[in-house]
């Protein structure tokens, strides 16, 4: 995947969400325009603990989530059925299932992001949406912790991301961060078109447990700066494709 392989799996994939949290709201929210009717296909890839799968359950849709961790998918089978475990490269559903392909920062951790890309495309029906949330290579903090001199520093890193790549990769071998050039670069090819591009900011829940006053002013300028040219400095990309009407399989594409 990347130029070293830590052991502890939480550096590798990251932390899933364990609670349903206001920013997880506004995500879900963003979704809105691309949202299939109820009793449609959604599919979310890298679920974790199924959080989203169980909010658009909840919204009259037939969810369903793929998680690569054995231990999250089964901790997740527990509420929500539909919920398997299995490789984003390799999804094990038929081509043109689904009306919406969701991924929430999942695709900065896998080994191939351009195959999961295809895959994604793949189980997409004709004229469904492909919606990912993934990092901003222009935000000014690595949210996913560095490594230094051999040991890993969990935590907000500050400019790793704006360091040149070989730099930057060197003290974070473990993630990826996007460009809108990098990001778009990765639907080339594939019937279709890119409906939506931008960038939000933190929902700065944490802060807003700790000190709320703090919270909502960080949440009012933030939100305010997505309006302007400033949101291109924010925590990630919201990027949506819909796949071309008449396209009937990714196959085509994906050999």
């Amino acid at each position: 995947m990347h130029a070293s392989s830590p052991t502890d799996p939480t550096i590798t994939l990251g932390h899933p969400s364990y609670v349903w949290r206001a920013g997880q709201v506004r995500r879900l929210d963003m979704l809105q325009p691309w949202m299939p009717a109820q009793g449609q296909r959604v599919l979310d890839v890298g679920c974790g603990l199924g959080l989203y799968v169980s909010q658009f359950s909840a919204l009259g849709m037939e969810a369903h989530g793929i998680d690569v961790d054995a231990e999250r998918v089964a901790i997740a089978q527990r509420t929500n059925p539909l919920i398997r475990q299995g490789s984003a490269e390799a999804l094990e559903y038929p081509d043109n299932y689904f009306q919406l392909v969701f991924s929430n920062e999942v695709l900065e951790h896998v080994d191939d992001d351009r195959q999961a890309v295809r895959e994604a495309y793949r189980v997409l029906a004709p004229g469904g949406a492909m919606a990912m949330f993934v990092p901003n290579r222009l935000y000014p903090f690595e949210t996913h912790g560095c490594y230094w001199r051999g040991t890993y520093h969990f935590g907000n890193i500050p400019l790793i991301n704006w360091l040149p790549t070989p730099l930057r990769n060197r003290l974070a071998p473990h993630v990826r961060a996007y460009t809108r050039s990098q990001l778009r670069s990765l639907f080339a090819g594939l019937p279709g078109e890119i409906v939506a591009h931008r960038c939000v900011f933190a929902g700065y829940d944490n802060v807003m447990a700790r000190h709320p006053r703090l919270g909502s002013c960080l949440r009012r300028l933030s939100y305010a700066a997505e309006r302007t040219p400033l949101q291109w400095l924010g925590l990630s990309h919201l990027l949506v494709f819909r796949k071309a009407p008449e396209a009937t399989t990714g196959e085509e594409v994906i050999r």
